[in-house]
């Protein structure tokens, strides 16, 4: 572990894929320039190398040279997609700050931007649909052994067995338990014992082993780990840990020893940047738009009830510090203080007008003022008023833990319906699982996905009152 044995999800060809990432680039450009009938200078180069270099940082930021093996397309698509977008920045300013947009034509430029975006999402598409079809043809397939029929041992099983174009084939399930001991659905992959999978490793006969064992059996994970040190096989461990909520786990390393996180955030470093970025452009896209309609909103607010237009409620934010979420005031009452009492179906404080706003979604509006702010996102788990916070926690596990991202507007929660009044534990158990799950496997593609949610469900929901 000293030499850093753990590493990321590499692609074996993606020094392959960055050469014809950057081929493209440039060989787009030269056909566009020449399809117009434009001289082809030093000038044109010099922006398809910044161009070049633009691209390749930030797909490298985005992991888009990883193995997507067992990755989705649209996914793939849409951090390519996005990589070229961001790209695009630090050309634009060179042109601008330069003072050499006289050296481009404009037609030729938009003509680029496109068909590079095209070639790159193309190129891929056609690779990947090729590759799938060698692998459910065992071609360009990899052997696959489990030790240990686990519960995440079962759940990989599952995974390779559903989805061929991975081009793992499971050859087997190897466990020193009898077969009538395994869970039903896998008794029929299992290949022998433990001492079969060293066996076949040491022959060839598998090229990948996931080990599966409990980390209670540390003893038999390390005289496992030192027999197939002995063989070419690749290993990989699934300890039993990792069913529990690990956040965003990653290798770390402390001088010479290597750490796994078990609680962080994956804000970090750029994807920090990138999440503020989308927040501060979604944010004054949604108030442009919805500037006109807030002040009507505010206008009915003081004429259907007497009182403050917003209203202005403690919660907990990142890291767990309060914050100040602004609303749309809709109750008679502005109740902020250790006796809340949440609202239920029909509740006499809230008002004809606020039942509205409260079905809407409408009263949230006033929050993307407190994400230009930097206290919430756009999307991210819902706060919760401090009072409900000290109850919930003392209720649910790892409750806590959905404070290691900025609360947000919208959530991976509530587009699976888990909003509104909490009035049983297991409904705010629920919303926490989400919440959890949507911080362990956070990405810029599950907010978009998220936020294309909430926009096809629309905003009107039966438990928002």
């Amino acid at each position: 572990m000293a030499q850093g044995f753990i590493r990321n999800n590499v692609n074996q060809f993606a020094f392959m894929y960055r050469l014809v990432d950057i081929a493209l680039i440039h060989l787009a450009w030269y056909a566009v320039i020449r399809g117009l009938d434009i001289e082809y200078t030093f000038e044109h180069f010099l922006l398809a190398l910044i161009a070049n270099v633009a691209y390749s940082f930030v797909a490298e930021m985005f992991w888009l040279y990883r193995s997507w093996r067992a990755g989705g397309l649209s996914e793939m698509l849409f951090y390519t997609a996005l990589s070229w977008g961001i790209a695009l920045f630090p050309l634009l300013s060179f042109v601008f700050f330069a003072k050499v947009s006289d050296h481009y034509s404009r037609l030729a430029l938009g003509a680029w931007v496109c068909s590079v975006l095209f070639l790159l999402c193309s190129w891929r598409v056609v690779l990947r649909y090729t590759l799938f079809g060698l692998r459910r043809n065992g071609r360009n397939t990899r052997s696959v052994g489990i030790i240990g029929c686990s519960e995440l041992g079962s759940m990989l099983a599952h995974e390779i067995l559903e989805h061929p174009e991975t081009g793992y084939q499971l050859k087997g399930i190897y466990d020193d338990r009898e077969s009538d001991r395994l869970p039903q659905d896998y008794r029929s992959l299992r290949r022998g014992n433990v001492e079969e999978a060293m066996r076949q490793a040491a022959e060839g006969g598998l090229e990948v082993l996931f080990v599966g064992l409990p980390f209670s059996a540390k003893g038999r994970i390390e005289k496992i780990m030192r027999r197939l040190g002995d063989t070419t096989v690749d290993v990989h461990l699934i300890p039993d840990f990792f069913i529990f909520n690990l956040l965003h786990a990653r290798i770390g390393q402390v001088g010479d020893i290597q750490t796994v996180s078990v609680y962080d955030t994956p804000m970090r470093g750029g994807w920090s940047f990138l999440k503020r970025l989308e927040d501060l452009l979604l944010s004054f896209m949604a108030l442009a738009v919805a500037g006109i309609p807030m002040l009507l909103i505010a206008i009915g607010v003081k004429l259907s009830s007497p009182g403050p237009v917003l209203f202005r409620q403690d919660r907990y934010g990142l890291d767990g510090r309060r914050i100040s979420v602004l609303k749309f005031r809709t109750m008679t009452v502005t109740e902020n203080d250790a006796n809340l009492k949440q609202a239920t179906r029909n509740d006499a404080r809230i008002t004809r007008f606020g039942a509205f706003l409260r079905r809407t979604s409408l009263d949230e509006l006033p929050q993307f003022f407190n994400v230009i702010q930097g206290t919430m996102s756009v999307v991210g788990p819902r706060p919760h008023a401090v009072a409900h916070n000290e109850a919930f926690r003392k209720q649910v596990a790892f409750y806590m833990l959905r404070h290691k991202m900025k609360p947000g507007i919208t959530g991976w929660a509530q587009v699976h319906g888990w909003r509104g009044e909490t009035d049983t534990l297991d409904k705010i158990q629920k919303r926490i699982e989400f919440d959890l799950d949507y911080i362990h496997n956070w990405s810029l593609w599950m907010d978009f996905k998220i936020l294309l949610a909430t926009v096809r469900k629309g905003f009107v929901n039966d438990n928002a009152y």
